[in-house]
């Protein structure tokens, strides 16, 4: 650390309070804010600190890294630490103006938070009444009421909270989330909240300013490690656990404007020197954080001190260093800095809405088109909204419509959400196929015989392995979509036959495969082959999910020819490898619909198809069939079944409503059944195969 940063510190715990400097005669006295670094924030002390374009280069760099990590994700893998940077700089310019005003005693909420609306309402305002009136036009029921639900979460700012409940930032679902990157906007709106609050109340008890800030962030430091090894997601979204980055930016701001004079480095030759070394220390934080930092580690963790000491940094170095006054003082640097905030509120509902469009990751070209979009749309928002807001309305006279429109429009999402997305919206006859809603737990025998990924190994209810005699009963045993099969088997067979179940989400049935507590449980099924001894083994699972190689020689084969082999040992005469369903690249419903709104203008409800499958995990089906039948066990084709030259089944019966699948390819019960009577008649020879069409 800086010889000048300890005598900070020192300086200020020896300051206590934050100084008081109002003349006999009420009015403020002058005062020069300096550190030794050369960054002088204002010659008259001030509520808000001198401007610096190398902050708003800052903010380009922040943003820049966010947009290129959202488009290309390959490119640039740990851009979402542009977040981390934007906690710091927020937390060091908000802290500075309440710091000022408090010092120069002109604090008040009401002016506080009258600007902070007119900062943050009037973009954000826009950015979520557009994203309401695109999906009115192109969501589809459960698309549009997620979406009300996070504009309701967004307009309230505690996205964070509402994602909380959701999947993570990182997952696939998150792509289909337009307003998912509203999550660290709800964590600065807390602290915002929170934050003047606190420091007003500890300056009306003269509480040293510096002991709140370390211990409030050493606290929230210490959440975040301890928390990061145990649940990620919360660790992620959560106020407790983010605070410390903008609380190092609170540090930062009180540092900078202490005026005590053990603040120095006397000669004016080390001062450049010391400013070209913060920035460029700070910068290369910063770009190893991108460079090496990836979805999958455990962050924020230890890995946020990089972009965040790195933003500290390079703050502290002043506007004078080379790298703040050359690169991040460059004229683009700050013009992407001025529309940073606009164009962060835009740019991930683009990209987010053409992968929701497209029904798969967009081309490369799609997604420059939408960086591009997102870029025109902030220059206009910041230019003909934001700029108009703050520099000619009175501030707090917009504060009432600002609010009552924000109000208005998360009402509205809410509103969305709470009638299940507004299924009027479509024709009648397409309606029930928009609304698709479907119970797929309850005939499948959630949670007794169809556990969680995190339920014990061991968590079967007695009644899914047993109620058969030796030698007799067929258990299913696999995923999640095995355990979509169950149903259909004993709505087949179920009446002479005793079917068991054993299936564990994102379980594959294979031995010393995948997660600890997924090996445990197989291995526990395993183990009940010798006492249950069912006539027949059907293990069925995604096989094209789980990144598998199935070739020969390949040591995913080697695990499933072992199983095969073990199974057998334990006494089980058929064992039956039903390979994998066809895997739709949206959700069924949606493409259905997609097939019916462009064939215009017979806008018939398609029996079958070909667009949307994914065709990888057709491809696979070779090896994998090899590789069972190698082992000497049966299998059986689910694409042979629902699948032919003309498509896949999308619905089973006369009612087109009644889908193979409420998702990307789990069965529904009616596609079970079929399955199963099909797969029935087509291992025993004296049953003729019925086909459909």
């Amino acid at each position: 650390m800086p010889v000048w940063w300890l005598e900070a510190l020192a300086a200020l715990l020896r300051c206590s309070p934050l100084r008081r400097t109002v003349q006999k005669n009420g009015s403020n006295s002058n005062m020069t804010l300096f550190t030794e670094t050369g960054l002088q924030i204002s010659s008259t002390l001030s509520a808000h600190p001198k401007y610096r374009p190398d902050i708003d280069g800052l903010r380009a760099v922040a943003v820049l890294s966010v947009v290129f990590f959202h488009a290309f994700p390959s490119w640039m893998q740990g851009g979402f630490v542009g977040v981390d940077v934007f906690f710091v700089i927020s937390g060091f310019l908000i802290s500075s103006i309440i710091f000022g005003s408090l010092e120069r005693g002109s604090f008040g909420f009401l002016d506080f938070y009258s600007r902070r609306v007119n900062r943050i309402f009037p973009a954000l305002l826009l950015v979520l009444s557009a994203a309401w009136a695109f999906g009115w036009f192109s969501l589809m029921v459960d698309e549009y009421s997620q979406l009300g639900k996070h504009i309701a979460g967004g307009s309230a700012f505690i996205s964070n909270f509402v994602l909380l409940g959701e999947s993570g930032y990182f997952d696939n679902s998150a792509e289909t989330k337009p307003l998912l990157h509203l999550w660290s906007l709800g964590i600065e709106e807390q602290f915002y909240l929170i934050w003047p609050l606190v420091v007003w109340a500890a300056w009306r008890s003269r509480l040293s300013p510096l002991v709140l800030i370390l211990i409030a962030g050493g606290v929230s430091f210490a959440l975040n490690i301890i928390g990061v090894g145990s649940d990620k997601v919360s660790t992620f979204y959560s106020p407790q656990t983010r605070f410390w980055e903008l609380l190092v930016g609170s540090l930062l701001a009180l540092v900078m404007m202490n005026p005590a004079k053990s603040l120095r480095l006397h000669r004016d030759e080390v001062r450049p020197l010391l400013q070209n070394f913060l920035s460029l220390l700070g910068m290369m934080l910063i770009v190893t954080a991108i460079a090496l930092t990836t979805k999958d580690d455990q962050f924020p963790g230890w890995w946020a001190i990089l972009p965040t000491v790195g933003a500290a940094l390079i703050i502290a170095a002043g506007p004078f260093s080379w790298i703040n006054k050359t690169l991040l003082s460059s004229r683009i640097m700050v013009w992407f800095g001025l529309i940073s905030f606009p164009l962060y509120l835009w740019h991930w509902p683009l990209l987010s809405f053409t992968r929701m469009m497209d029904s798969a990751t967009p081309s490369t070209p799609v997604r420059i088109a939408a960086v591009i979009a997102s870029v025109i749309l902030a220059w206009l928002t910041y230019r003909f909204v934001e700029k108009p807001i703050r520099s000619k309305l009175n501030p707090r006279a917009s504060v009432g419509f600002l609010s009552i429109a924000l109000a208005g429009v998360g009402i509205t999402g809410f509103a969305t959400f709470k009638s299940d997305g507004l299924p009027s919206r479509f024709p009648a006859e397409i309606q029930a196929i928009a609304d698709f809603k479907y119970d797929f737990t309850t005939d499948a025998r959630y949670p007794e015989c169809w556990l969680s990924m995190t339920d014990p190994y061991d968590g079967f209810a007695p009644k899914c392995l047993s109620g058969n005699r030796q030698g007799e009963g067929i258990l299913v045993w696999g995923d999640s979509h095995a355990a979509r099969l169950y149903p259909g088997i004993v709505a087949d067979i179920g009446a002479s036959e005793s079917i068991l179940q054993a299936t564990r989400s994102a379980c594959p049935p294979i031995l010393n495969f995948g997660d600890s507590l997924c090996q445990q449980s197989n291995q526990y099924i395993l183990d009940k082959l010798g006492s249950i001894k069912p006539r027949t083994v059907v293990l069925f699972g995604a096989w094209g999910r789980y990144r598998a190689n199935w070739a020969a020689g390949s040591e995913d084969q080697a695990k499933l020819t072992r199983t095969i082999k073990a199974i057998s040992s334990a006494g089980v005469s058929r064992i039956i490898v039903l390979g994998p369903a066809p895997e739709w690249l949206d959700v069924l419903s949606k493409l259905v619909y997609k097939s019916w709104e462009s064939d215009f203008p017979r806008h018939q409800i398609p029996s079958r198809l070909t667009s949307g499958l994914n065709q990888a995990v057709r491809d696979m089906e070779g090896d994998l069939r090899e590789a069972v039948e190698n082992s000497g066990a049966s299998y059986a084709s689910v694409f042979d079944i629902l699948c032919n030259s003309d498509g896949c089944l999308t619905h089973i019966t006369d009612d087109a409503s009644k889908l193979t699948s409420w998702d990307y390819g789990h069965p529904t019960t009616d596609a079970s059944l079929f399955i199963s009577r099909h797969m029935h008649q087509a291992l025993q020879p004296r049953s003729s195969a019925q086909s459909h069409d």
